[in-house]
């Protein structure tokens, strides 16, 4: 037995209007200074105004956010007793909100045992709104949290399906200022989590398609919004891509690429997207030397060039190293100026931090303990996979 699980999704031009006919009395924002530096903040708060919506505003959340930001964040709640929470910016913003918002209704709970084996009773006090600012994360259509553990160097998959977000507003409105190195970082990340939900093992028929679909967008759209970032229609089917992604992988869940770029950021503090991008072709490069069939599907919905399934999921793999080049993220450890000797430094932990990461669970072919230290050793070389 499966489940899909969907928030409401308001998308497309002016969606943020929806906000005005929330009924409630008090809302809960949560963001960082970079969002209401940006003046994004001020879209957003008319709206809960003309609503007859109170508000207060944390601003607070860092990159990555910590245990110790949630909890902070989940105590002001309490102290303000609001009937929505909104998480507005980008994933860490968002998963910041899930994880305030389940304390919130639960201050009896630590943050990190948050689980979907669990039952929380949610919706006692407050309902979740997902406001994303970038197009990549799908924190809008998705229940993962990713907090991290500073004290420990470790990024934890947290998260119940219960704390899916009520309502996602999915505005182009609100990305189309959006830097280019931050719309490509992104960008790979909804790639990420298209092409893992569509090959992990828990792939099923009601995410397969979703997954194609943003795979086929970002493909398409991706390179032209990084020629022209005021292309509002390529702003638009990218940030539409990112929530249908979200929506296709966390049905289905993600797998290798996401477990090693979560150790690779903990430890030497890599944006989220940029980590599990630059893992994505290694990733399937070792997977479809198993099993290339699923990486082939893709392939040829594509129309990529290629006759056997291994010749199509390697075709798969140039694709995806095309783009990174053409939007110019890394391809390489190195490239992100870490150099060998801090890598196998830090070797034991990354090790430890991926093979515990409920994301490897889930690979169609499981490493072991010397393959994950080679997946390093060859990303940081920028060296195909051939074991």
């Amino acid at each position: 037995m499966w489940f899909f699980r969907s928030p409401e999704i308001v998308f497309g031009q002016d969606a943020l209007g929806w906000l005005a006919e929330l009924d409630g009395q008090r809302a809960f924002i949560v963001t960082d200074e970079n969002i209401v530096s940006l003046g994004l903040l001020d879209l957003v708060t008319p709206y809960l105004e003309q609503a007859g919506i109170a508000y207060r505003v944390f601003d607070q959340v860092e990159p990555d956010p910590s245990i110790q930001t949630v909890e902070r964040g989940a105590q002001q709640m309490r102290d303000y007793g609001p009937d929505w929470v909104i998480g507005l910016g980008g994933g860490s913003c968002m998963d910041a909100a899930k994880g305030m918002w389940v304390l919130y209704e639960r201050p009896d709970i630590d943050a990190r045992g948050i689980s979907p084996l669990e039952e929380y009773g949610l919706r006692q006090k407050a309902r979740l709104v997902a406001i994303p600012t970038t197009s990549g994360t799908g924190a809008e259509s998705t229940w993962g949290i990713v907090l991290t553990d500073t004290e420990n160097q470790v990024k934890l998959s947290l998260g119940s399906p219960e704390n899916t977000p009520d309502l996602a507003i999915v505005d182009p409105a609100l990305v189309m200022g959006l830097p280019p190195r931050l719309t490509a970082e992104t960008g790979m990340d909804a790639l990420t989590h298209a092409i893992e939900g569509y090959t992990c093992s828990w792939r099923n028929d009601f995410s397969e398609g979703l997954c194609l679909k943003a795979i086929e967008l970002i493909m398409t759209y991706l390179p032209r919004v990084m020629t022209n970032g005021a292309d509002v229609e390529a702003r638009e089917k990218m940030h539409n891509a990112a929530s249908i992604a979200g929506l296709g992988f966390i049905n289905a869940m993600s797998c290798m690429a996401h477990a090693l770029g979560h150790s690779l950021g903990a430890v030497f503090h890599v944006p989220h997207g940029r980590a599990v991008g630059l893992f994505l072709p290694y990733t399937i490069e070792y997977i479809a030397r198993e099993d290339p069939s699923r990486y082939a599907q893709i392939a040829r919905f594509l129309g990529l060039p290629g006759g056997d399934d291994a010749a199509l999921a390697q075709a798969l793999v140039q694709a995806v190293r095309d783009l990174s080049a053409q939007i110019g993220v890394p391809t390489s450890i190195h490239d992100l100026d870490i150099s060998e000797p801090d890598l196998e430094a830090q070797l034991p932990k990354l090790v430890e931090n991926a093979e515990g990461d409920t994301s490897l669970l889930t690979s169609p072919r499981m490493p072991d303990t010397q393959d994950v230290r080679r997946l390093y050793r060859y990303a940081h070389a920028g060296q195909p996979v051939d074991f």
